[in-house]
């Protein structure tokens, strides 16, 4: 088998409904589509969603990088043989993380489909579905409670509330939302690095009683030991999001104690495979893993999902960044029910991307 040419190709989606996070008011996103197909009918799927911030890319390097650089590289090449291709693929795309994603799950997309298995099941098959948390934005506390009691009636189980501008409405927001569902239904919260640590401690010393599950990324990437000061100090599990990126960021962080749990986001860490060895990292230190994702289409959750389902060191999944997405191509490549992610149950990624 080999690869005869790549196709790549932008599409922007607007939210139905726009969110506010701490540095950022989100309206719309480009993702860049990716088909790698071969002389043997074989087609693997992928999806790039560049974000100037969290990836430092944007979609129009992306989709350069794809056309020009990447298929340079893998045209002529097994596909089957995707360690070979990695290896020549990461140092040229090091500082493209959501370009290498595409290209990895392509490649795990053309694996599953030859071996003709799903690619949770190939991978491990630890689990068959998984909950999944949903976003709500910053919004006025009568909002933020309004939202939350809609998404408890659609059936989900666990909320996450965006925060991290300021202190004491963030407190008014989770102490009222506790309120309104109840005690059975999870609260995460994410600050963003909106906070410093004094801030950081401040919140949770006044959340104490809300019963929150993870405080993710509450202080600045660039200085993590603030996340190590929180976390030791503080009553909730602390989840390092911005700071991983790598894998030896990741190794740094489990090594140096600094956090509870790592939010492994596959268009910032590069992949699929990079993403599995991160999760082993946190396995080795005893840190749960959530597996998240950013505003991107549907058949970039489903990657994101093959990894949740296969690994056993994933306890969560935030997977909800194709929720409300307009004129998605990969609508339909997961099922969502009450809250709960399942996959298509066909080889590969299950999906096939119209090009």
């Amino acid at each position: 088998m080999k690869i005869t040419r790549v196709e790549a190709w932008p599409v922007t989606m607007r939210l139905t409904e726009p969110y506010t996070a701490a540095y950022d008011v989100l309206e719309s996103t480009t993702n860049v589509f990716l088909r790698i197909v071969t002389d043997r009918r074989v087609v693997g799927c992928g999806c790039a969603a560049p974000d100037q911030q969290a990836t430092g890319e944007t979609a129009e390097g992306v989709l350069n990088t794809l056309r020009t650089m990447v298929e340079t590289v893998v045209k002529g090449v097994d596909p089957l043989r995707s360690a070979l291709l990695r290896e020549r693929l990461e140092p040229l795309l090091r500082d493209e993380p959501s370009a290498m994603a595409a290209v990895d799950m392509a490649l795990y997309d053309i694996v599953g489909k030859r071996c003709e298995l799903p690619l949770w099941k190939l991978l491990g098959g630890y689990r068959e579905s998984i909950r999944t948390s949903v976003t709500i934005g910053i919004e006025p506390v009568d909002e933020t409670v309004e939202r939350a009691r809609y998404f408890v009636d659609q059936g989900f189980q666990a909320l996450k509330i965006k925060g991290g501008l300021d202190v004491e409405a963030d407190v008014a927001r989770v102490r009222e939302v506790r309120e309104a569902v109840g005690s059975e239904i999870a609260l995460r919260f994410d600050a963003n690095q909106g906070y410093t640590a004094e801030q950081a401690l401040r919140f949770l010393d006044q959340v104490r009683d809300a019963g929150l599950e993870t405080l993710e990324q509450p202080t600045i990437q660039a200085h993590p030991d603030l996340l190590g000061r929180v976390a030791s100090r503080g009553s909730v599990p602390i989840m390092a999001d911005e700071s991983v990126t790598t894998l030896r960021g990741a190794f740094r962080l489990a090594r140096d104690n600094l956090v509870d749990m790592l939010n492994v986001k596959l268009m910032k860490v590069g992949g699929i495979a990079e993403a599995l060895k991160i999760c082993a990292v946190a396995r080795a230190a005893r840190l749960d893993v959530m597996i998240g994702s950013m505003d991107e289409s549907a058949l970039g959750i489903a990657a994101g999902l093959h990894v949740a389902l296969a690994d056993p060191s994933v306890a969560y999944a935030d997977l909800d960044g194709h929720l409300g997405l307009e004129g998605d191509p990969g609508d339909g490549a997961v099922r969502l029910h009450a809250g709960t992610l399942f996959p298509n149950d066909q080889p590969g990624l299950g999906f096939e991307l119209r090009g």
